[in-house]
């Protein structure tokens, strides 16, 4: 899987969003940055069913940035079966 690049409107704020996925120990990641951001890790939750930023820095992203970041990489992701 390659590269992604979207742009996303939440709450009025335009995101131009990147993800590059990777695997950690045979599990679908993404580090995702958006407007020139730090990178932060998304990874599937089991406990939400969607992708979910980890690591103590995701606290700073706004839960409907979240959100729709996740829904995205959900999206584009294989079959989770």
């Amino acid at each position: 899987m390659k590269k992604l690049s979207f742009n996303l409107l939440v709450d009025g704020v335009p995101y131009m969003v990147k993800a590059e996925p990777f695997a950690f120990n045979s599990e679908q990641r993404y580090n995702v940055s958006f407007n020139g951001s730090e990178t932060y890790i998304f990874a599937w939750d089991e406990d939400t069913l969607r992708y979910a930023p980890i690591g103590d820095i995701a606290v700073d992203l706004p839960m409907a940035l979240q959100q729709e970041i996740a829904s995205r990489l959900y999206e584009v992701t294989p079959s989770r079966e």
